[in-house]
């Protein structure tokens, strides 16, 4: 029976916005990760038979698949494809979901996933410029719903929706501020220990510099600074800039293939891809899917939460992984050791696979059989993805 195993993951360090990686366009972004992977692997680049990537503002720099324009860029084989696709925030890796599943049923050996987003140069929400996405019946729908601007050609609010978990979920400004602090916390000394070094590949600017590491990690914060920030979303609201998610940019990604195909030309699985799926609840209150996503995934894996000994929780509102915790009984201790996008960043279609990336290399350097990503989507939905180190 066909499986699917990754054998490479790579990323680009996350720029905060206008930041370090401001000034290189996404294309090449992609592009030095797609070269970074093969020259990591030793893959040959001539056997990939496509390349699924994510990336959510297809519009401006970002438009005309940034996934076919990356191979070129990298300099890969014209006979190499590649695609773009948009699943909101968990769209790289719903890309090594479609990696995952096209190897398993052979319709391919060889498949790159993952994904970039530059914030910096592709403002967010750009692509629904002049139009109503949601057409009209979605708007008749949920006229008059908490969180629906009717008038707004983007009408749901994942700020809002922020804020209705924290209100169902009862987290205090507090402890939404707390979790933040211990996000830059865990990162730094994540930084510090070198955690991160085998899994980027430092980037190269047009001003001849080179970002080397992870921009929006801060290491001189605190609760009390994080107390004076201004609630942007309810006069009343206890979310802030400081317990959201950075605006950023980055790329990543990793290859898939069969455990057979890997020793057939001596390539290193990292782990399998044990799991896949993704779920969709409430589209107004957003950000609540990973609960369930995670309760599917438990449930068709075969397994309890206490089996699972990292978990990545995307930290798109500190409210998010809270809740999770709160639904899941998850152990706290486990929930992204190394920091999550509060303090790394959060760009948005490169994520997905940065998330996987990071905590591949922690399973890895920790000897953890199981470990479960999962993150929320515009539009209520969640990716969920339980990988087994081999």
């Amino acid at each position: 029976m066909r499986d699917a195993v990754i054998v490479g993951a790579v990323r680009t360090p996350v720029g905060r916005r206008k930041g370090g990686l401001s000034g290189v366009h996404p294309v090449d972004l992609s592009a030095h990760v797609l070269r970074a992977l093969a020259e990591r692997t030793g893959l040959d680049p001539a056997d990939v038979e496509d390349v699924v990537w994510g990336c959510v503002s297809q519009v401006g720099d970002q438009s005309w698949n940034v996934g076919r324009n990356a191979v070129l860029a990298a300099g890969w084989p014209e006979s190499v494809p590649g695609t773009t696709l948009d699943r909101q925030c968990g769209s790289s890796q719903q890309a090594l979901h479609f990696a995952a599943a096209t190897v398993v049923s052979g319709q391919a050996d060889l498949v790159v996933a993952g994904g970039v987003e530059s914030m910096s140069r592709v403002q967010m929400g750009a692509s629904a410029a002049g139009g109503l996405p949601y057409g009209n019946q979605v708007r008749d729908r949920y006229r008059g719903v908490e969180g629906f601007a009717v008038d707004e050609p983007v009408p749901f609010n994942q700020g809002v929706g922020a804020e209705m978990i924290a209100r169902r979920w009862g987290l205090s400004r507090t402890r939404l501020d707390e979790f933040a602090l211990a996000s830059h916390e865990r990162a730094a000394a994540a930084q510090d220990a070198g955690a991160f070094d085998a899994e980027i590949a430092p980037v190269g600017t047009p001003d001849g510099g080179k970002v080397t590491a992870d921009e929006g990690v801060r290491r001189d914060t605190s609760v009390a600074r994080l107390a004076e920030l201004k609630t942007p979303f309810r006069a009343d609201g206890v979310v802030t800039a400081g317990s959201a998610s950075q605006i950023s940019d980055g790329a990543a990604a990793l290859a898939v293939t069969t455990s057979e195909w890997a020793r057939a030309h001596g390539l290193c699985p990292l782990a399998r891809v044990h799991t896949a799926v993704v779920a969709a609840d409430d589209p107004v209150i957003m950000l609540t899917a990973p609960i369930p996503a995670t309760a599917k995934a438990l449930r068709r894996a075969g397994l309890d939460i206490t089996d699972i000994g990292v978990y990545e929780v995307n930290e798109a509102f500190a409210p998010v992984p809270l809740a999770w915790l709160g639904e899941t009984g998850a152990d706290p201790a486990r929930l992204n050791p190394r920091g999550g996008a509060i303090a790394l960043g959060h760009p948005l279609g490169g994520s997905g696979a940065r998330i996987m990336t990071t905590m591949l290399h922690h399973m890895r350097d920790n000897g953890i059989r199981y470990g479960l990503q999962t993150m929320c989507e515009g539009g209520g939905m969640a990716n969920a993805t339980i990988v087994e180190l081999l």
